[in-house]
């Protein structure tokens, strides 16, 4: 998937965040994407709380300001947003 294409999913995933949410963020290419459109937000003023599926999107995630928390302080999530390892021809998404 070209770079294009992965942005354009990212901003679109963005699209569903709202302020309060408490987000789920993966790892990847794609949600490095994400990640860097939602630093973007929270430096305008979007409120969210980020939980990191790995150190290298917390550092990201750190580096852009985005306040972090994990899944023992914050089980349930409003939203997770990570791409997919795979597509099948049925279009369903493989993690």
């Amino acid at each position: 998937m070209s770079d294009d294409w992965k942005r354009l999913a990212a901003e679109a995933a963005l699209q569903e965040v709202r302020s309060g949410m408490k987000i789920g963020i993966g790892t990847g290419s794609t949600a490095e994407f994400f990640v860097r459109a939602l630093g973007r937000a929270v430096a305008e003023g979007l409120q969210v709380i980020g939980v990191p599926t790995s150190e290298r999107t917390a550092a990201l995630a750190r580096e852009l300001a985005i306040p972090l928390s994990s899944l023992d302080e914050i089980p349930v999530l409003d939203l997770t947003v990570d791409g997919a390892d795979e597509i099948d021809p049925h279009l369903r998404l493989i993690k």
